[in-house]
């Protein structure tokens, strides 16, 4: 169970190996979480992410997870959930792409939509149901500033986004009154391995950044989180610019 601040003693990422689920792991375990399950395709990465939260007192297990096989979810993650009570859930699995050789590729962008939206449509109604049988827990899922506008330079990945964010919006007031907490995390650009060789856009941030907003935001059980704060003036600027400024723009 969460203790009185709302930070949990259970943790399961969906997307084992994201450094910025990690990074919230380790947070949390120094904080009080227990039993970490990480969940993602096997590989030497998953199993080294879980001996380094071992080495830090936690219960860390691994489970195949893979995104683009929704007919396996119910299976898999109802496995986890019947070892025992999960307070929170980190939906933190997603792709990038490549916006100039997706675009020539549809089957290439069509792998970024199912993985960014269409997988985690169907883990997230999958853990949903599981914490709302459970009557309690937290789905946090983590988006992108992306998904407020989508731009030029990356619009299959941010539409992607876009469809995640709306969906998890969507979700979190399904579950209004039910015990169970949504809370979207919307990162600016995260330097990461995801991210490395690209432009630093303004307001970059860390994954220890994201991971110190999400135990924040879960202390305060907030609906939405910017990472950096700042960047929701920024990005409601941008909704609102119109079009053929926004064209212009150089982002």
């Amino acid at each position: 169970m969460k203790d009185a601040f709302g930070l949990p003693q259970s943790l399961l990422i969906l997307g084992g190996t994201s450094e910025i689920a990690l990074a919230t792991a380790r947070r949390l375990i120094v904080r009080r979480t227990r039993t970490v399950w990480l969940a993602g395709r096997p590989s030497p990465d998953l199993e080294r992410a879980a001996e380094q939260l071992r080495a830090m007192g936690a219960d860390a297990r691994t489970v195949a997870f893979d995104a683009l096989d929704p007919g396996s979810h119910e299976t898999v993650l109802g496995k986890v959930f019947a070892e025992g009570d999960i307070d929170m859930v980190l939906l933190a699995f997603g792709v990038l792409g490549d916006q100039a050789r997706d675009e020539k590729e549809p089957a290439l962008a069509v792998r970024v939509a199912q993985t960014n939206y269409t997988g985690a449509v169907s883990a997230g109604l999958v853990c949903a149901r599981a914490l709302q049988a459970q009557g309690h827990g937290s789905l946090v899922v983590l988006s992108s500033v992306a998904g407020e506008r989508a731009r030029r330079s990356n619009f299959i990945y941010g539409s992607s986004k876009a469809g995640l964010d709306a969906f998890a919006q969507g979700l979190g007031d399904a579950l209004h009154g039910t015990g169970v907490h949504v809370m979207v995390v919307r990162p600016g650009f995260v330097r990461t391995r995801m991210t490395a060789g690209l432009p630093q856009a303004p307001l970059a941030t860390t994954a220890e950044a994201v991971a110190t907003a999400v135990e924040t935001g879960l202390r305060r059980r907030s609906e939405t989180v910017w990472v950096p704060g700042a960047l929701r003036l920024v990005m409601s600027a941008l909704r609102h610019a119109p079009r053929p400024l926004f064209r212009r723009l150089p982002i």
